[in-house]
């Protein structure tokens, strides 16, 4: 028969390790992810790029996952907030990225969707300065080069960089 003490040592103290460990890891280490869409209209072969009010250049939809939110929710939810666009089918991950100019430990989850609705364009507010539909071959003047890397590595077979 096995004492509490010995069920607690075979399962109480390892779980309780891993989760200060855990926490540990999490306020002396915390990393941060996110999660950037390549929004694809097929029919047009055009794509959707995002203008923000306070960072320069034309780049990708996208933002933080949030505490307790998958990837999938924050790509839906950032797309939503900055481009009125809803996903109709799941998002394709491409790749990750490590955003080294962001942080030590910031992440970029990449997806390209090419089943989506838009229910209205997007008008400018607060974060959005502009938004819209652009030709592959007319991209704005201004596209960040992360989200020039990220179109050649889709359309152009471009080997996917490790970084943003």
């Amino acid at each position: 028969m096995t004492s509490p003490e010995d069920a607690f040592r075979q399962t109480g103290w390892p779980g309780l390790r891993a989760r200060l460990f855990h926490l540990y890891f999490v306020l002396r280490r915390p990393m941060t992810l996110g999660v950037r869409g390549l929004i694809h209209d097929t029919a047009s072969r055009s794509v959707f790029l995002i203008r923000h009010t306070y960072v320069p250049g034309w780049q990708l939809p996208g933002g933080g996952v949030e505490v307790g939110e998958t990837m999938n929710e924050a790509l839906a939810r950032e797309l939503a907030e900055e481009g009125n666009i809803a996903l109709t089918a799941p998002p394709v991950l491409k790749s990750m990225h490590f955003n080294r100019r962001s942080s030590h430990r910031d992440h970029v989850g990449f997806y390209l969707l090419e089943h989506f609705s838009q229910t209205a364009p997007k008008l400018p507010d607060h974060e959005i300065a502009e938004a819209g539909f652009f030709p592959l071959d007319r991209l704005p003047q201004g596209t960040t080069p992360a989200t020039l890397r990220r179109i050649a590595e889709v359309f152009d077979g471009e080997q996917p960089s490790p970084y943003w």
